[in-house]
C-alpha cells in the first residue's frame, strides 16, 4: 500500500510484476489487508471528519462571528490550511483502500501538495503567532501603533505564496501511471540526489529551522512574562499547545523519511511502519488545532454541557487577551500598555 506522503527514488517497475502495487519512486508498504493498514485507514477518516468539521467551524466563527483582529487573522489563516488539507485527504484514503487511483494527474499533484503546503502554512503560522506575542509584550507602544488587521492580512498572503513555493517538488514531481488496470500515483524524482535536495530543504525550512525561531519567541515571552504578574496565562497556553502538536506530529515523519534516505543502514520493515504511522500523525495535525481551543485549560464534562459554538467563541475569545495585570509601581506604565494593547487585540 503506498502513502501519498511517502517518497522515494530508489524503487522502480521494473523488477515488480504486472498486479504489483509497487511503481517508480514508491515502495510497496504491505496489503491492504494488513492490520496496521486498517487502523490508519480508519484513523485517517476520523481525521478527516473531524477536521472539516472542526476547522469549519473555527473559520466561521473567526471569519463572521468574532471581530476581526491581528490574532483572529492567523487563527483563521491556519483553520483554513488544516481545512484545506482535510478537503483532499478522502482521496487519499481512498487510495490507501483501492491502491489505485481514478482521479486523475491534477488531482494526484494537489493532494500530494496538500499535505506538505498544510506543514509549511501551519508553522509559518505558528512563527507568526509567536513573534506577535514577543512584540506585544516586549514593545507594547509599537504594537499598539502598527498591529494591524490589513498589515496582518498582507503578511498572510506573503506567508501563503512562499509555502506554495516550496511545495512546488510536489506538484513538479508527482505523476500517474498505468499498469493494467491499476493507475498509480506516485513521486519520479530523476535522481537520488534531487530526492535528498527535496527531503533535506523540507527538514530544514519546513521544521528545523522554524523550530529554532519559535523556541527562541518562547524563551523570550517566558523570561518577560517572569517579571509581570499575570493572573490569566490562558492565551499563552494555547500558543503553546498549538506549537507542541505541529512539532509532536511532525518529528515521527521527518525523522523517517531522513532515515530512508539512506535505505542500507535500516531496516526496511521498521521505514515502512515508521513512515506510514508518521504520515498518519502529520495528517492528525490538522485536526488538533479546534480541538485545543475548545478544550485546553477547562474542565472537559463542563466543556461538553456547553454549546459547541459558545463554548468555542468563549474560548477563542480568552485567547485574544490576557487577563488583569497586577501593577507594581516600577513597571505600571509598561504593565498598562500591555494590558491596553491585549484588550484591544
Amino acid at each position: 500500500m503506498d502513502v501519498d506522503y511517502i517518497e522515494y527514488s530508489d524503487y522502480t517497475p521494473d523488477n515488480e510484476t504486472e498486479n504489483s502495487t509497487s511503481t517508480a519512486g514508491v515502495l510497496n508498504f504491505s496489503s491492504p489487508q494488513s492490520s496496521l493498514s486498517h487502523v490508519l485507514v480508519a484513523v485517517n477518516i476520523i481525521i478527516s471528519v473531524i477536521g472539516l468539521v472542526g476547522n469549519s467551524l473555527v473559520i466561521w466563527i473567526c471569519g463572521w462571528k468574532m471581530k476581526k483582529t491581528v490574532i483572529t487573522t492567523w487563527y483563521n489563516s491556519l483553520a483554513i490550511s488544516n481545512f484545506l488539507f482535510c478537503a483532499f485527504l478522502p482521496l487519499e484514503v481512498f487510495y490507501m483502500i483501492t491502491t489505485h487511483w481514478p482521479f486523475g494527474q491534477i488531482l494526484c499533484k494537489l493532494t500530494s501538495s496538500a499535505l506538505f503546503l498544510n506543514m509549511y502554512s501551519s508553522v509559518f503560522l505558528l512563527i507568526l503567532i509567536s513573534t506577535d506575542r514577543c512584540l506585544m509584550i516586549l514593545f507594547p507602544v509599537w504594537a499598539h501603533n502598527h498591529r494591524t488587521v490589513s498589515k496582518a492580512f498582507a503578511v498572510v498572503l506573503l506567508m501563503w505564496v512562499f509555502s506554495a513555493l516550496l511545495t512546488l517538488p510536489s506538484l513538479i514531481f508527482r505523476q500517474t501511471a498505468v499498469y493494467g488496470s491499476v493507475t498509480q500515483c506516485y513521486t519520479d524524482y530523476t535522481d537520488h540526489s534531487t530526492h535528498r535536495a527535496v527531503v533535506l530543504s523540507r527538514f530544514i525550512c519546513g521544521f528545523l529551522n522554524p523550530f529554532l525561531m519559535i523556541v527562541s519567541c518562547c524563551m523570550v515571552l517566558g523570561v518577560k512574562l517572569r517579571s509581570l504578574t499575570i493572573r490569566s496565562t490562558k492565551p499563552y497556553k494555547v500558543m503553546v499547545a498549538l506549537i507542541l502538536s505541529f512539532f509532536i506530529c511532525w518529528v515521527p515523519y521527518h525523522t523517517f523519511v531522513l532515515m530512508e534516505l539512506n535505505l542500507k543502514h535500516h531496516s526496511l520493515d521498521v521505514l515502512r511502519s515508521g513512515l506510514k504511522v508518521g504520515a498518519t500523525l502529520a495528517a492528525a495535525n490538522s485536526f488538533i488545532s479546534p480541538v485545543l481551543y475548545i478544550f485546553i485549560g477547562n474542565d472537559f464534562k463542563r466543556t461538553l454541557k456547553r454549546s459547541l459554538t459558545s463554548r468555542m467563541e468563549e474560548a477563542m475569545a480568552e485567547d485574544f487577551r490576557t487577563g488583569g495585570l497586577n501593577h507594581s509601581k516600577s513597571k505600571s506604565m509598561e504593565i498598562a500598555q500591555i494590558d491596553v494593547i491585549l484588550k484591544n487585540c
